[in-house]
């Protein structure tokens, strides 16, 4: 295990300014797809001219696609969450937020992991299970929540106040996207338009931990590890899986030797963590665990291969939790190999969406709305259009599956939507389309003359902050070296006299 040799390991050279990259120079779906706007960039365009700034423009395309999602939602606001359960489930609009107002005890003012929820409104849970920092979020909405006549009234108000504090969220996300690669700002609009985006914004309150996420990546893409860690400890707060990027930075930092913005970035994530949780730990213990205990307790459930096996074979996976433990631990394992063996250090963004899409392939559970953890992800690590389309056309394929699938389930004999077979193939796809992403990202890894991020003017890590061209002083050396010529991987020094660095060439 020792550092590679300096030919093996080039660092890349930047322009002093480099260029903005426009994706229709080199990407053959964002080129046609333009036409409908103009067509592709001229040479004689300049870049921010005019009111209309690539910020500009995608923030408003993203509140523009939101609002397509709230519209999407408006049967079920106008009756269908109101008119039992299968109506909403045929219009495809369900969401948490309008059930939980009554359900979780808000409309009563019962205060979150406080108070007892009575087992008449809570269908069985006696506190609140979700993290802190949502529940608070989820109390200042109901706070807001006034004027009402009726309780439907006030459900109604409530998703309509949360639909806006989540529209902030969508707004802070799509900022943070664009400015975390700061000469691919275009690569923004992968999640301005995603339409699983649109459809699953407000099904819960999970933009609230993506917003966060996406916060904490750009601000470790400038340099500040501390406050890219307070705010991984805030998001966590609000949803467990922010906390799986620490992996990624530390096998990251630790082939760099970057162990002081690691130790910072740690530092500052306990530290936020604990701010928000430890008071409500202290004070209401058992409400506080609620969140933690009902994952725990939780069985297999919708959108999961578990729920595939468990279907077709009749087995009930009791122990399941330990399987998709065994089976985390074994990913974050060959993760880290990655890591430390590809021939060059990957992208931040790269490894984090593999953690976070190891989580939910494995997971006993995939709600439609955890998509949302992984679309930020995906524009920064692999933006190119053919692959987002392809893994968004999966994921709308299932949001549509699901509830079609509920419809089917809570219309008694009738038995109208999709039958258990049919969903089994919807949740196949969703899968298959999440890995398919991986193999891509797996790949750019492993061959960065692929990566589109790496491709552009020599970059780096444009993402990695601390770690943007810093040398490596650790990897698993000989074995890197094994495996670039297996993969027929022959990486060569950069040339002095360009700016862009030549990664590698694949052997004929």
């Amino acid at each position: 295990m020792t550092s590679a040799p300096t030919d093996r390991n080039p660092t890349p050279r930047q322009p002093a300014t480099p260029s903005v990259v426009h994706p229709t120079d080199t990407d053959k779906v964002a080129a046609a797809a333009s036409e409908v706007a103009g067509g592709p960039t001229g040479r004689r365009a300049v870049p921010g001219a005019g009111w209309w700034s690539p910020l500009r423009v995608m923030v408003v395309v993203a509140l523009g696609m939101y609002a397509l999602g709230v519209v999407q939602k408006m049967p079920c606001f106008e009756g269908a969450w109101f008119s039992g359960q299968t109506s909403q489930y045929v219009h495809a609009c369900y969401s948490d937020i309008p059930h939980l107002y009554n359900g979780r005890g808000f409309a009563d003012g019962l205060i979150p992991y406080f108070d007892r929820i009575p087992q008449g409104i809570s269908g069985g849970m006696d506190y609140l299970e979700y993290p802190v920092l949502t529940g608070a979020f989820m109390q200042v909405a109901a706070k807001l929540t006034v004027g009402g006549d009726n309780i439907r009234q006030d459900e109604q108000i409530y998703w309509m106040v949360n639909t806006g504090m989540l529209m902030v969220c969508a707004a802070v996300l799509i900022v943070c996207v664009i400015r975390t690669h700061r000469n691919r700002p275009w690569d923004g609009m992968l999640v301005a338009l995603a339409p699983a985006l649109a459809l699953t914004a407000t099904i819960n309150w999970d933009l609230l931990a993506v917003a966060l996420t996406s916060a904490a990546m750009l601000s470790w893409s400038r340099s500040r590890p501390l406050t890219a860690g307070i705010l991984i400890g805030l998001a966590t707060a609000a949803k467990l899986y922010p906390a799986l990027l620490l992996g990624p930075l530390l096998v990251l930092c630790w082939r760099a030797g970057r162990w002081a913005p690691f130790g910072r970035a740690a530092g500052g994530a306990a530290l936020s963590w604990a701010v928000v949780n430890i008071p409500v730990m202290v004070l209401a213990p058992a409400g506080w665990a609620k969140f933690y205990t009902f994952s725990q307790e939780r069985p297999v459930d919708f959108g999961s291969v578990w729920l595939i096996i468990q279907q077709r074979t009749g087995h009930s996976f009791e122990d399941a939790n330990t399987y998709a433990m065994i089976l985390m631990a074994l990913g974050c394992a060959g993760i880290a190999t990655l890591a430390l063996c590809a021939p060059r250090r990957p992208r931040l963004a790269q490894l984090s969406f593999l953690v976070i899409a190891l989580f939910v392939l494995t997971n006993k559970v995939y709600s439609p709305q955890y998509v949302l953890w992984l679309i930020p992800l995906a524009a920064l690590a692999r933006p190119k259009w053919r692959d987002f389309l392809i893994w968004q056309t999966c994921e709308v394929l299932y949001f549509v599956g699901i509830w079609m699938y509920l419809a089917y389930t809570s219309s008694g004999d009738k038995h109208q939507g999709l039958p258990p077979e049919g969903y089994q193939l919807v949740i196949m796809a969703h899968l298959l389309g999440t890995l398919y992403l991986c193999g891509m990202i797996v790949r750019d890894a492993l061959f960065p003359e692929h990566d589109p991020v790496r491709r552009d003017d020599g970059s780096d890590d444009p993402g990695g902050g601390p770690l943007d061209r810093a040398p490596d002083v650790f990897n698993l050396g000989s074995l890197s070296h094994s495996l670039s010529r297996a993969l027929g991987h022959q990486p060569v020094a950069p040339n002095p006299e360009k700016a862009s660095v030549r990664w590698g060439t694949l052997a004929d």
